[in-house]
């Protein structure tokens, strides 16, 4: 199992509307690294939602419940989606100031590429972004 961190604007997809469909297609990603990251995703990977913007702290957890694919909405067709499903909320999600005052994300993309929509992300970061705070 892998774990991922995905960036979402609350304005534009907030985690509480993935709570309340339970599922949805991950989409809308175009950087090329993001991408490949997508899709080297599988059934079952972890996931943290972060909210970008005025947020910018941890939401919740979902679970990759389908291989990539094709984006439909891709005239291309060089994107690609999963889907990902709810798991649970995070309500004291870890912000952005404590993720880049912690020593184990100091090479992680997550700081230094902080536009990445995708970043992969190791056993113990997902475990520091998902404890209970």
């Amino acid at each position: 199992m892998a774990y991922w961190l995905l960036k979402t604007e609350p304005d534009d997809y907030h985690f509480g509307q993935l709570m309340t469909a339970g599922q949805t297609v991950w989409d809308g990603v175009a950087n090329a690294m993001a991408v490949n990251y997508i899709k080297t995703m599988h059934v079952g990977d972890e996931c943290v939602i972060y909210h970008t913007g005025d947020e910018r702290r941890c939401a919740g957890i979902a679970r990759v419940v389908s291989q990539p694919y094709p984006d439909p909405l891709d005239a291309t067709r060089k994107l690609v989606v999963v889907d990902v499903a709810a798991v649970r909320a995070l309500h004291h999600g870890c912000d952005l100031a404590t993720i880049k005052a912690a020593a184990l994300f100091a090479d992680s993309y997550l700081v230094r590429m902080g536009r990445l929509s995708v970043v992969p992300l190791t056993p113990a970061q997902y475990a520091f972004l998902t404890e209970a705070r």
